[in-house]
C-alpha cells in the first residue's frame, strides 16, 4: 500500500493521492467500511436506488436509442496503455495548468444543471469538494444554485468557470456574464449542441422536466434582469414559481440556435467584462468546426457530444478528439468530457492530445447517493486511481501521456446493447 513514511512524500510537490486506497483498507480496523463502491457500474446501480425515477431518468437519459453514449464507451476500448518498469516514478506530479491556474490534477468537474434533483445540497456541495481539491469548477447556467452561492461555496482563489447556455436576449447574457466575473468565475465556456434538449425518451415518456414542475431554476429566478423580465410579462418570480422556472428554462434551451454570425459579439463582451479572460466553446466533434474556432480567435475548445444525451448516432467524441488534434492541436487549447468513467480513460483522453479532461457522471452518482461527502469519495477515489496507475505504470507527469503510449486498434464498433456504462 501507500506508505504514509515513504520519505518521498515530502519531495512530491501534489498530494500522494494513492493514500487513499490505504485509507479506505483501513476503514475495516476501525469497525467501518468504505462509503461505497466507486466502480461506475455499481455506482450508477446504487444512485438509482437512491434517486426518485424522476431523478434516475434525468441523470441517466440519453438522445434516442443510447447509440452514441454506447460508442462513447467503445471508443475508449480500442486504446490500450502501454505500461513502462522499472521506472522511478516515487516523486511524480499529477498537476498541470489550465488557463493560468494550476490544479492538482488534468480532472475537472463537467458543467451539469440542477444538481438539486439528485441532492438538495446541490452545487454548493460539488463546488465545495472541487475547492478542497484544487480542480476546476464549472457552473452550468441551468444550475439549481445562484451563481454567488456556488461561488461562496467553492472558496476563495480556486479555479473556476461558468458555462453559457446563451439567452435569446443580450441583456440578460451580459447579466449572467458580469454576475459570474464578479463571482469569481474566470473562463467562459459557451455550449452550442444544447440549443434545445435532445430526444430521450424515458423523460419525454414520464414528463420529467424538473423545471416545469417549478423546481431547479434557482440561478435565473436570483437574477435581477430575469426577474425584470418576469415582471414585464406578469409574473411575480416569488409567487408563480412554476411560471417563472417555465419561463427561465425556455429562455435558455429555447429552440433557436445562434449561429456563428453572434460568437465575435459574445467574446467581445466577456473580454470586456473580464479584462481578456479564456472564453471556450463546449460540443465541438468537427474538424472544421474546430478550425473554425481558431479562426475567431477563441481560446480554447471542449471536444464532447454532451456524453451522448443530444444527436443519437453521433460519432464517439474520443474518435473526433483525435482527428481534431492531428488538425488544430498546435493552434488553441483542447480539452475533452463524455464517457470518462475512470483515470486509464483520462489517461488516454490526454494520450490522444487532450490537455484537460471535464468528468461528469461520475460526480453525479456520488451526489445523489451521498450528497457532499458521495462527490468526495468518488473524486478522491478517481485521483487515487489516477496516482496509482502513473506509479505502477511508469509514468512520472502528464507530459508523460503521449501517442507513443498507446496501442489503437481500427474504429470497429459492434453494436451490442449493453448498461449504460
Amino acid at each position: 500500500m501507500s506508505d504514509p513514511n515513504n520519505p518521498h512524500i515530502k519531495n512530491r510537490t501534489t498530494p500522494q493521492w494513492g493514500l487513499y486506497q490505504r485509507e479506505n483498507f483501513l476503514k475495516q480496523n476501525e469497525g467501518q467500511t468504505p462509503l461505497f463502491n466507486t466502480d461506475p457500474r455499481k455506482l450508477e446501480e446504487r444512485a438509482k436506488e437512491k434517486l426518485s425515477e424522476g431523478g434516475w431518468f434525468y441523470a441517466s437519459s440519453n438522445a434516442g436509442l443510447s447509440n452514441t453514449h454506447l460508442t462513447n464507451r467503445q471508443s475508449f476500448y480500442r486504446h490500450r496503455l502501454i505500461p513502462n518498469q522499472l521506472v522511478d516514478t516515487n516523486n511524480r506530479d499529477t498537476s498541470t495548468e489550465i488557463f493560468n491556474h494550476k490544479v492538482s490534477a488534468p480532472i475537472g468537474f463537467a458543467p451539469i444543471g440542477i444538481n438539486k434533483i439528485y441532492h438538495p445540497s446541490g452545487e454548493s456541495a460539488v463546488s465545495k469538494v472541487a475547492g478542497e481539491l484544487n480542480l476546476p469548477y464549472c457552473l452550468s447556467t441551468a444550475g439549481s444554485t445562484s451563481i454567488e452561492d456556488v461561488a461562496e461555496a467553492n472558496g476563495t482563489g480556486n479555479p473556476r468557470f461558468y458555462q453559457l447556455y446563451m439567452p435569446h436576449d443580450d441583456e440578460l447574457t451580459l447579466s449572467l456574464l458580469t454576475r459570474a466575473w464578479e463571482s469569481g468565475f474566470d473562463a467562459l465556456i459557451l455550449t452550442t449542441d444544447t440549443w434545445q434538449l435532445g430526444w430521450r425518451h424515458d423523460d419525454v415518456a414520464s414528463s420529467n422536466y424538473a423545471f416545469y414542475r417549478g423546481f431547479g431554476a434557482d440561478l435565473g429566478l436570483s437574477d435581477p434582469v430575469f426577474r425584470k423580465r418576469c415582471k414585464e410579462s406578469g409574473i411575480d418570480p416569488d409567487v408563480d414559481v412554476v411560471g417563472a422556472s417555465i419561463k427561465w428554462i425556455d429562455s435558455v434551451w429555447h429552440g433557436r440556435a445562434w449561429s456563428w454570425d453572434k460568437i465575435p459579439w459574445l467574446m467581445e463582451q466577456w473580454k470586456r467584462i473580464s479584462g481578456g479572460r479564456p472564453f471556450a466553446i463546449k460540443g465541438i466533434q468537427s474538424v472544421a468546426d474546430a478550425r473554425r474556432c481558431v479562426e475567431y480567435g477563441v481560446d480554447g475548445i471542449v471536444v464532447s457530444n454532451h456524453a451522448g444525451r443530444q444527436v443519437d448516432g453521433a460519432i464517439a467524441s474520443l474518435d473526433a478528439l483525435e482527428s481534431i488534434v492531428d488538425a488544430v492541436g498546435n493552434d488553441i487549447y483542447i480539452m475533452f468530457d463524455s464517457g470518462v468513467r475512470g483515470a486509464s480513460d483520462v489517461v488516454k483522453a490526454l494520450a490522444l492530445g487532450a490537455r484537460f479532461v471535464f468528468v461528469g457522471r461520475l460526480w453525479i452518482w456520488g451526489l445523489s447517493i451521498a450528497g457532499e461527502d458521495g462527490v468526495r469519495h468518488v473524486m478522491k477515489s478517481l485521483l487515487a486511481d489516477l496516482d496509482i496507475l502513473m506509479g505502477v505504470a511508469g509514468f512520472n507527469g502528464v507530459g508523460d501521456f503521449d501517442r507513443s503510449i498507446l496501442e489503437s486498434g481500427p474504429k470497429n464498433y459492434s453494436l451490442i446493447p449493453q448498461k449504460s456504462l
